[in-house]
């Protein structure tokens, strides 16, 4: 069954527990990484994709073992979501009808992806008109992206840059 990752839907109080679970999986994992719970799953009242985002942050010269772990353990790396300072994985859990998907971003401590995202995050769980803003933002992205990811991205990109500073 396919993902339907271009969606908004209501926050869930669910999410702090897939985090939490998610991580205890990850340090297992890699044992001396800081992870980190960013995206719109981490800001409660938000809303957006159902996928719980994942950040792992290690040394810079760990980059490449913590991959090399992650992809053993079965985590995606696509060819694409990636940029400079930050790789992205993704991993899909369940059975039949019923999925879930974690989207993994591994950093090193103050690369640019790593303060924009935890400063991004931040200023959301403070700002509460912010919130409502982004809100409107990413259902808008929805209907204008159609599911092309990076439509999606590309929409909601000024205001992430506006408010991770």
């Amino acid at each position: 069954m396919q993902i339907k990752k271009y969606i908004f839907i209501k926050y869930s109080n669910q999410y702090p527990r897939l985090f939490e679970k998610e991580k205890k999986r990850i340090l297992k994992i890699i044992p001396k990484a800081k992870i980190e719970h960013v995206g719109s799953t981490a800001v409660p009242g938000l809303g957006g994709k159902p996928i719980v985002d994942v950040m792992i942050i290690v040394s810079k010269n760990k980059i490449g073992k913590a991959k090399n772990l992650l992809l053993k353990e079965q985590y995606v790396h696509p060819k694409t979501g990636s940029e400079e300072g930050r790789l992205f994985f993704q991993k899909d859990y369940g059975i039949l009808f019923w999925k879930r998907r974690v989207h993994v971003h591994l950093t090193y401590k103050n690369s640019k992806p790593y303060f924009r995202a935890i400063n991004f995050r931040n200023h959301l769980r403070e700002d509460k008109k912010a919130v409502k803003e982004y809100a409107k933002i990413k259902k808008q992205a929805v209907k204008f992206a159609k599911g092309e990811g990076q439509k999606y991205r590309d929409y909601k990109d000024k205001f992430i840059k506006k408010h991770s500073k």
